[in-house]
C-alpha cells in the first residue's frame, strides 16, 4: 500500500487512512499531510450533519416530517408553492426540490437564516416538487441546519455543533465555521482533521451516535423510486470529471454503486466525497472505514476516490487478514 499511494495520481499531499474491524488502522502520509492537518471539508461534512440531524429527531427536538415552515417564522416559501411540502426526510436525502443554491452560501457576513430565506426565495416559483427528484445541492442542508437550532432553541448552528461534540467528544480539534461561524455551510463547511473523521466513522459503524432505527433510516437507499437529476458523482462538477456511476443517495451520505445504472445493495459501501477530493467511506460488506484527505481545486471530487481504488484491493486484503 506505501507503494502504491506513493504513486497515487494526487496534484496536492495527501494522507490515507483504514481501521479495520479489530482497530487496527494503516496510515499513510505523503508530502506535508497528516492525520492532524486541518483540511477544509467541502462535501464530507454533510454525513456529519446528517447524523447530528437524526440525533436531535432521536431526543425529540426534530420529527423528520417537519416542514421548515413549522420552525422557521421567516420562511417565506408560501403554501401555493408545491416547495411548501418538503419536508425535513427530503431536505436530509437532497430530494427536497431545493435545486439552486445561492452566493450567500460562501458569504462571510450574511447571517445564517437571512441565508436560508435567500436560497428559499431563490428556488421559489420554479413548480419543483419535492420528493420527486434528487439533484445535488447543498441548498438542503442549510435549511435542514436552521431546522435544528430553531428546534434546538439555541443561537446558531455552532451550539448545535459544540452541544453534539460534548455529548460525543469528537472533533475536538475540528470546527464548523467556513465561510464564518456565523454562516456555516451546513453540508461543506467544516474545518477539520483526518483524526477526527476517522474516530467520527468509527463510532458510526460501532452504534456509539444512532440508535438501530435511525443508522437504518441513514442507510436505506432515499433515492430508489426517482430519478436522479443532478450527479457530481456521475457527471463531475464545476467542470472537472465524474465517475459516469449511478450512485444513489441515503441521508447525508452516497450509496455507491461502480455501475453506470444503479444495481446494488444499499447500504453496502457508502460514503460522504468533497469537492476538493476529500473521500470518507465506510465498507459495511468488508467492516473497515476509512479517509483519503487532500484539498484539490473545487473540481477534483473524484480524486480522492481514484487514490482509495488504487489501493482497495490491498486495503480489502488487509482488512481481512487474523
Amino acid at each position: 500500500m506505501d507503494a502504491r499511494l506513493s504513486q497515487a495520481d494526487s496534484e496536492v499531499d495527501f494522507s490515507f487512512a483504514v481501521e479495520r474491524q479489530d482497530g487496527r488502522r494503516y496510515t499513510f502520509n505523503r508530502g506535508a499531510s497528516t492525520m492532524q492537518t486541518h483540511y477544509a471539508s467541502a462535501s464530507t461534512s454533510k454525513l456529519v450533519a446528517a447524523v447530528i440531524i437524526l440525533r436531535l429527531v432521536e431526543q425529540g427536538y426534530l420529527t423528520l416530517a417537519q416542514k421548515p415552515q413549522e420552525l422557521i417564522q421567516s420562511w417565506p416559501i408560501s403554501s401555493s408553492d408545491p416547495l411548501s411540502g418538503m419536508t425535513l426526510a427530503q431536505l436530509l436525502s437532497l430530494t427536497s426540490g431545493l435545486a439552486s443554491d445561492s452566493p450567500c452560501l460562501d458569504s462571510v457576513s450574511i447571517d445564517f437564516e437571512a441565508c436560508v430565506d435567500n436560497l428559499a426565495t431563490t428556488n421559489a416559483g420554479r413548480g419543483k416538487i419535492p420528493g420527486q427528484e434528487f439533484f445535488y445541492s447543498d441548498a438542503h442542508l442549510q435549511v435542514a441546519g436552521l431546522m435544528a437550532v430553531k428546534a434546538r432553541g439555541v443561537a446558531g448552528w455552532q451550539n448545535v455543533f459544540s452541544e453534539f461534540k460534548m455529548q460525543t467528544g469528537l472533533f475536538a480539534a475540528s470546527t464548523f465555521d467556513l465561510p464564518s461561524a456565523g454562516n456555516p455551510r451546513i453540508a461543506g463547511g467544516m474545518n477539520m482533521t483526518g483524526g477526527d473523521y476517522m474516530d467520527f466513522l468509527k463510532a458510526l459503524k460501532n452504534g456509539a451516535l444512532l440508535s438501530a432505527a435511525s443508522m437504518g433510516q441513514l442507510l436505506a437507499d432515499q433515492t430508489a423510486s426517482i430519478p436522479i437529476a443532478y450527479s457530481p458523482i456521475f457527471e463531475g462538477i464545476n467542470g472537472g470529471p465524474g465517475l459516469g456511476e449511478d450512485w444513489h443517495y441515503g441521508f447525508g451520505l452516497w450509496q455507491e454503486c461502480q455501475s453506470a445504472t444503479y444495481n446494488c445493495v444499499p447500504g453496502t459501501r457508502v460514503s460522504s466525497p468533497g469537492s476538493y477530493g476529500a473521500y470518507p467511506f465506510w465498507d459495511r460488506s468488508k467492516n473497515y472505514t476509512g479517509i483519503v484527505l487532500r484539498q484539490g481545486a473545487n473540481n477534483t471530487l473524484i480524486k480522492g476516490i481514484t487514490i482509495e481504488r488504487a489501493v482497495r484491493s490491498d486495503v480489502e486484503q488487509w482488512a481481512a487478514c487474523s
